[in-house]
């Protein structure tokens, strides 16, 4: 399987780290080792010491397609669920200055926190109108709706599957609104998606 995230599909977000606002949909991948493994804590790499957790609403891919049209997407996923998108903000950075692509920074081992539980699509209602958040220590500290992306869930399948074939099992990261910030030992990162606990993690 692989991981499809999409960056900047939060204007408050682009606002947040005095980003442009792009034409389009911004890609990256992360690979299956940067998934994080259940039940396990986060260790913060030794390469960074600014590592941030961005939450974003995910979509598990159900069958194969390719060139997918937008009317069409709905049938190509039946979950949505919670994750975290860790970014160690100083290495990317450094390497955006650069003009370099930024896996180092995104899809390091265990920066994809995909939350255990999965809500079927049918039960949470309208795809576009989800409440999501986290919390950091029990404050909440990201708080957003899906009806503020820029490019909607099938909007993103459609453009995605224009360059990938999305395949059983792919995940796709849906982006992070405004509130990211940096993780130090010991914090604790619970999400919710339609106030449903959908993970919490340990910070180390």
């Amino acid at each position: 399987m692989k991981i499809i995230c999409i960056g900047r599909n939060y204007t408050d977000h682009i606002s947040e780290l005095q980003n442009e606002k792009p034409e389009d949909p911004v890609i990256f991948l992360k690979p299956d080792t940067s998934i994080l493994l259940k039940k396990q804590p986060f260790f913060i790499p030794d390469f960074s010491n600014d590592v941030h957790y961005e939450v974003e609403v995910l979509v598990k891919i159900k069958k194969v397609g390719k060139h997918i049209q937008e009317k069409f997407a709905h049938k190509y996923y039946e979950e949505v669920g919670l994750g975290i998108d860790f970014t160690a903000r100083d290495l990317q950075q450094k390497l955006k200055d650069k003009g370099l692509p930024w896996e180092k920074a995104k899809a390091f081992d265990g920066a994809a926190v995909i939350g255990e539980k999965w809500l079927p699509k049918d039960a949470v209602g309208d795809i576009n109108m989800l409440n999501f958040s986290l919390e950091k220590n029990g404050e909440t500290v990201q708080k957003s709706n899906t009806r503020l992306m820029l490019w909607k869930i099938d909007e993103l399948i459609a453009y995605i599957s224009q360059f990938f074939t999305l395949k059983i099992g792919d995940v796709i990261f849906t982006g992070t609104p405004a509130g990211v910030g940096k993780v130090t030992p010991e914090d604790r990162l619970t999400g919710f998606l339609e106030d449903k606990q959908i993970f919490s993690i340990q910070i180390k």
